[in-house]
């Protein structure tokens, strides 16, 4: 059965009611609705714990797609119990790390608008994230940083805008990942805007946003890696750049 992902219209939900529609033979949960991300695009999937109705709770290591995009599979942290199908329960996101992940994510749509090359990799963390781009150019580290806090600063929102599948497929000139896709196959993509009319940015991406750009806080760039003839790595980082020796 689909599941009804709520998080796809409000990346602020972090806590809602479901009913049990499966219980996989490996542990995996099937519900009905939920407010938890499952992996995809780079983005890790929420984790947290789903509350029974005698306030006992089942602890969450992952959550995942299943075998189409439109199921959402919960994991349970080994050894805990498992509920029934019909079962209704309450959920709730570990919230202090889908925001540090939604920060994250953020920042890296900023350093595509800063270097405005071919996506050819991309990894949200926690602490770091990493992203790949399709470039043979020298550049310096602290410009990209100064470049990126004056757009956080800036305070531009954030917005979604849903176009269909077709209108997708009609405008491949708007994805700015080079190997991978926004996910289709759900009859709408999201499109993440940035700034008045999307005037900084847009593009499709399944991810999880801030509301505005100064909720990203303090980033810098920490290191930028050669990985081919024309191949960049940069890597993102909370916080301001660590003073020179």
């Amino acid at each position: 059965m689909p599941t009804n992902a709520l998080y796809r219209d409000d990346f602020y939900l972090a806590t809602c009611e479901a009913v049990v529609t499966a219980v996989h033979d490996d542990g995996g949960i099937e519900l009905d609705q939920t407010c938890f991300y499952a992996t995809s695009g780079g983005q890790p999937g929420d984790t947290g714990f789903l509350e029974r109705a005698d306030g006992a709770k089942i602890a969450l290591g992952q959550t995942r797609h299943g075998q189409t995009k439109d199921i959402i599979v919960h994991v349970p942290l080994d050894g805990e119990v498992l509920p029934a199908v019909g079962e209704k329960l309450v959920l709730h996101v570990d919230w202090a790390r889908r925001y540090r992940l939604m920060r994250m994510h953020t920042a890296c749509h900023l350093l595509s608008v800063v270097c405005s090359y071919p996506i050819t990799g991309a990894a949200v963390g926690e602490e770091e994230s990493r992203v790949d781009f399709d470039m043979s150019e020298t550049i310096d580290k602290d410009q990209v940083t100064a470049e990126l806090m004056k757009l956080v600063e800036q305070n531009h929102p954030i917005t979604l805008q849903w176009i269909t599948d077709d209108e997708l497929i009609a405008n491949p000139g708007i994805v700015k990942s080079k190997n991978v896709r926004p996910p289709i196959g759900l009859g709408r993509v999201s499109l993440v805007c940035i700034g008045e009319n999307s005037a900084v940015d847009s593009q499709p991406c399944g991810g999880t946003h801030v509301s505005e750009t100064q909720e990203v806080g303090a980033i810098h760039i920490a290191k930028i890696e050669k990985k081919g003839k024309e191949n960049r790595r940069f890597r993102i980082r909370f916080g301001a750049p660590a003073e020179p020796a």
